[in-house]
């Protein structure tokens, strides 16, 4: 039995070695480059429009076909975009309380101890400006700049 143990063992070693690179990739993310863009059914524009979405609005990227991108957003639908309304500009939307009037807090550094310059609510598209420890620099529209936690953000 232990002779037969340590090879098995060793197999599914390498193995999960082997595949722990492929399971870490991220995911492409795009946003969106202008104001009132339709996500649609399908790739074309005779398909059926799901959503209009605005500037900056995150989206993870599923599939490309031809000029169109399969995409899901940060509640999980499922649609399509053309490709010359996405951009590579990375974007943050909060994600937590949703149903709620809580808003989450938009700090002037990357902590709990730093000052509250802003608040924003469920749905609100930030721009991503930096990263650091779990904490992400964000720009509002309205040009307010300061810091959240990355763990109340969906995006890139």
């Amino acid at each position: 039995m232990k002779h037969i143990f340590f090879p098995l063992f060793l197999l599914l070693a390498f193995f999960l070695f082997s595949v722990a690179p492929v399971l870490s990739v991220h995911a492409e993310m795009l946003s969106i480059s202008g104001n009132e863009i339709n996500m649609r059914s399908g790739p074309g524009t005779k398909y059926r429009v799901l959503w209009t979405l605005g500037q900056g609005f995150p989206l993870e990227v599923l599939k490309r076909t031809g000029d169109w991108y399969r995409v899901r957003d940060f509640e999980g639908t499922i649609g399509w975009v053309q490709r010359d309304v996405v951009t590579n500009t990375p974007h943050m939307i909060v994600k937590t309380n949703k149903n709620t009037r809580k808003q989450i807090n938009i700090r002037s550094g990357p902590g709990t101890s730093y000052q509250v310059v802003a608040k924003a609510h469920y749905g609100v598209v930030l721009k991503t400006l930096e990263q650091k420890n779990g904490w992400v620099k964000v720009q509002h529209e309205q040009g307010i700049t300061g810091w959240v936690q990355r763990n109340l953000l969906w995006g890139w």
